[in-house]
């Protein structure tokens, strides 16, 4: 426990003094961009385990690279233990010869990062999926990036065994010798039969190599294959880091995030090591907002990453209870953040919250970072690195306020952190890519000072009667009613106007017993005084729960397809009321 106190010592704040980013600087916008657009510069080889990580191991070798917890006891893995043991495993995968694919599905263990690196340094794609994954859905994946590994949990590889016996290597992450199962192979025993014999050089990846490979959330349709090389997020994540996460060297970084999602490959594996800071992980299986607030309490996190549904989840705690004294930085991504939750958490912790706007196929697109003028509900300006362009359906620039496509442009040049196009899928990749611009499928406007507003994925906007409404403007008014702890805004039909406004509503616990019809009267009076009137939820329905993917992102497209399917009730668990008031 000696090197643990040093690891908390190390991340007091006082050692902040006087250390503070460009981002803190008084440097325009534009200068600042500019600066770290010239940093994230190609090259011709690159390998993020090389490049990254090794360098730290020989500057900071004790220095903590990760610090996991799941509430009773700390684990502490420093720079040069997680190179050495990247560098034994990648020597073992290498004999005779490393796998082309791993699908790694494994949750927040050590594993998932060495893993991660060893993929790099021996040159093996690695490709994460959520423990949550069904059979079908891993005998998916492996037929579509033809896996040639797999590695595991014991409880998965059990549900699994049938499916993988193609599969030539398939290991399980355990420390219980009783968990192997007969033709799989012992993760540990792997790492132990490599200790002592010299590591195999690092592989010599070009930088257009694929490092990883990401199946598409699935809020929309069926997933696709994202493939990022090494220098995508090696490189590309230069501008994530510094425009937006801002951590330094002496940083515990906590990023509330399933290890499935891409964003995890973000914020807890390529931007701490890229700062040679700590990636803090709460090993807790489930997301409970009482144990986030005190693990931030208790340990010196500074800088916060998690999706608006954790945010929205701390807000409704009594937050006063809770002294974030280490916390610095806070920033949201995933999909917008309503401003009602970021004044309450403002007011309580004295923190903004900066939003951050990407994809799986990209680095950060848009945000806002340290420094700039906070606008409540925009995504911010442009990331470093990227041309962001409204276009219409001609494929026409529009002038500010002009609702249209959100567009990356690539005539001015091909963004490093931007994906080249779905793997094996010619169709999919030919519709994001048109005229010269990648289109993100989803709908914004910019306003006269370049900042962006997010409307909705496109096929989430709802036309009624002609006009069109973004889900989450009227979510965001849902969300300033004390009543509302979370709210989904999705069309549902309507003979009259085609479509409407319908509202899935999770209710706050003082609300829970309040008498329906009321409630909903006072949330669509609300909706209709916050904004145009015409955006009201004509229909509400309150719920237990919303449908989320695993990063946390609501489902709309579940519950518009329930509406449109004629279902009139939500299988999380309805209260049964709903509404069609004001005709």
């Amino acid at each position: 426990m000696a090197f643990l106190r040093s690891a908390r010592n190390l991340f007091r704040c006082p050692l902040h003094k006087g250390c503070h980013s460009t981002a803190t600087r008084s440097v325009t916008y534009e200068s600042f961009k500019s600066e770290i657009e010239q940093q994230m510069t190609p090259k011709e080889y690159f390998n993020f385990a090389r490049d990254i990580v090794a360098p730290w191991a020989a500057t900071k070798p004790g220095h903590p690279a990760l610090f996991f917890t799941d509430g009773q006891k700390e684990t502490i893995v420093s720079y040069s233990d997680l190179l050495l043991q990247a560098k034994t495993l990648a020597t073992a995968l290498r004999d005779p010869q490393p796998p082309k694919c791993a699908l790694v599905l494994l949750p927040k263990v050590p594993a998932w990062w060495v893993v991660n690196v060893a993929g790099s340094w021996c040159g093996t794609i690695v490709s994460c999926g959520t423990t949550m994954l069904t059979p079908r859905d891993v005998a998916h994946r492996l037929s579509k990036c033809e896996a040639d590994c797999i590695i595991c949990t014991p409880e998965l590889a059990a549900s699994l065994d049938e499916i993988t016996k193609s599969v030539p290597l398939r290991i399980i992450v355990s420390d219980n010798q009783e968990d192997i199962r007969a033709g799989w192979i012992c993760y540990n025993e792997l790492l132990e039969s490599c200790r002592g014999r010299s590591a195999q050089p690092c592989v010599a990846t070009r930088a257009d190599d694929i490092a990883q490979l990401f199946f598409t959330s699935g809020t929309t349709g069926k997933p696709k294959m994202v493939p990022h090389t090494q220098a995508t997020y090696g490189i590309g994540h230069i501008g994530t880091m510094r425009y937006w996460l801002d951590p330094r060297e002496e940083d515990m970084i906590w990023n509330i995030s399933d290890t499935g999602w891409a964003k995890a490959a973000w914020s807890s594996l390529y931007i701490p090591l890229m700062a040679g800071a700590t990636a803090f992980i709460h090993q807790k299986p489930r997301f409970d907002a009482k144990e986030t607030l005190r693990a931030l309490c208790e340990y010196p996190v500074t800088v916060l990453c998690a999706p608006p549904t954790v945010y929205r989840a701390l807000v409704q705690c009594q937050l006063s209870q809770f002294p974030l004294r280490a916390l610095r930085h806070c920033v949201s991504a995933g999909e917008p953040l309503n401003p009602e939750v970021m004044h309450t958490w403002t007011k309580n912790t004295g923190l903004q919250i900066y939003e951050g706007f990407g994809q799986t196929e990209t680095t950060l697109l848009c945000g806002v970072r340290k420094g700039m003028k906070l606008k409540f509900g925009s995504m911010g300006k442009p990331a470093p690195g990227y041309n962001l362009k409204v276009l219409n359906e001609q494929q026409q620039e529009l002038p500010p306020y002009h609702e249209g496509k959100l567009a990356v442009s690539l005539k001015q040049g091909y963004p490093i952190g931007l994906f080249k196009g779905y793997l094996w899928d010619e169709q999919r990749t030919s519709e994001a890519f048109r005229d010269g611009y990648y289109f993100t499928g989803d709908r914004a406007y910019y306003d006269d000072d370049g900042y962006f507003w997010f409307v909705g994925r496109a096929d989430d906007v709802i036309i009624s009667s002609g006009y069109r409404i973004g889900p989450f403007e009227v979510e965001s008014c849902l969300q300033e009613h004390p009543a509302v702890a979370e709210s989904a805004v999705v069309s549902s039909p309507d003979e009259l106007r085609g479509e409407v406004v319908k509202a899935f509503v999770v209710l706050a616990e003082d609300f829970k017993h309040q008498q329906a019809e009321t409630l909903i009267a006072d949330l669509q009076n609300h909706v209709k005084t916050a904004t145009a009137p015409y955006k009201y939820p004509r229909k509400i329905e309150f719920v237990d729960s919303l449908p989320k993917t695993v990063s946390g992102k609501i489902r709309r497209i579940e519950l518009r397809a329930k509406e449109w399917a004629g279902l009139t009730e939500y299988s999380s668990g309805s209260s049964g009321s709903s509404s069609n008031h004001g005709g």
